[in-house]
């Protein structure tokens, strides 16, 4: 039988979903609350009573923020709903890899995104849970959204972790540090070394300037300290979440205020550095209307095939997925 589609305008920017209220879920909703950019909150899980004390618990919060109204409901709800975060999902477990999750996680997708287009089709899809990358091709896929809507979380929170680890290296304020972390949001990212900076100084020679001389050994001990962290930090107390909600917040930021900034999150990759049909983790121009434009930036030899090989891992774990992918 064919599915009925109820959707309509969904042009409330002002309203938000949130689908999954496990620990990364509550935890972007309560960072997106107090932020008082949203009039409306509703918060969908499979376990409705999860849902339901977790909307109760941030109302109780409300006399201390912007009033808004937040609340459990079900996918009906999302018909005028301007952005759809999506966190649910399996958890990642130690020892665990991002990819590892990929199928699973998949087919718990499936079922999400049906219902989602059952009502809406309009709306901006943000998609947070593990393996981000290629859960954002699969919602794509799924969705039939165009490509800008549908978004990853993708290397916001690994570039973060990068710009923290480097700043504290330095000895200067991560803010002023600017380098991305691209590739797959996970084994197989890479620096982009090769266009570091430090306010505009190159990283050589602000390393130099400041007397700690440039290492390469040191900063490629740097990035594994940011690519491993997912892994160490659930692995002493089993999940990772505040990070990630606030990696979520600077994107819904740039979306809500048509900021036009520039964010390393999961994108559509269409010839890009010659690649093409898979979600990647590249800089993007990230607007009110989703991903306005996918960067490709200047990278060396090495770093370029660096990005190659995560391609290809996610091509191959997409392709694994094509039977789970058909309408």
């Amino acid at each position: 039988m064919e599915k009925k589609l109820q959707y309509g305008n969904a042009s409330n920017i002002r309203k938000c979903a949130i689908i999954g209220c496990g620990n990364v879920g509550a935890t972007t909703a309560y960072t997106l609350m107090q932020t008082g950019w949203f009039l409306e909150m509703v918060l969908i899980d499979i376990d409705k009573k999860k849902a339901a004390g977790e909307a109760a618990d941030l109302a109780h919060d409300l006399p201390f923020h912007t009033p808004m109204d937040i609340y459990a409901g079900d996918y009906a709800e999302l018909v005028d709903c301007g952005l759809i975060i999506i966190t649910a999902g399996a958890n990642q477990k130690p020892g665990e890899t991002r990819l590892d999750l990929v199928r699973t996680n998949t087919r718990i997708f499936r079922s999400i995104v049906n219902n989602i287009t059952i009502y809406n089709h309009d709306a901006i899809l943000l998609v947070v849970t593990n393996p981000v990358d290629v859960l954002s091709y699969v919602t794509w896929k799924i969705s039939g959204f165009p490509s800008h809507r549908v978004i990853g979380s993708g290397t916001v929170l690994d570039t973060a972790r990068l710009k923290q680890l480097l700043g504290t290296h330095l000895g200067v304020d991560s803010r002023n540090v600017h380098s991305f972390i691209i590739g797959e949001h996970g084994d197989r990212e890479l620096p982009v070394w090769s266009s570091a900076n430090v306010s505009g100084v190159d990283l050589i020679h602000y390393c130099e300037n400041c007397g700690r001389g440039y290492d390469k050994t040191v900063l490629d001990g740097l990035f594994r300290d940011v690519r491993d962290s997912a892994y160490e930090i659930i692995e002493a107390k089993g999940a990772t979440y505040y990070a990630i909600a606030e990696s979520v917040k600077r994107i819904v930021a740039a979306i809500l205020r048509d900021e036009n900034s520039i964010l390393p999150v999961s994108a559509p990759v269409d010839g890009h550095y010659g690649l093409e049909d898979v979600y990647m983790s590249l800089p993007c121009i990230v607007s009110r209307s989703g991903i306005r434009q996918v960067l490709e930036i200047p990278l060396n030899d090495e770093e370029e095939m660096r990005l190659r090989r995560a391609a290809v891992t996610l091509r191959n774990a997409i392709q694994e997925l094509e039977s789970e992918l058909v309408h």
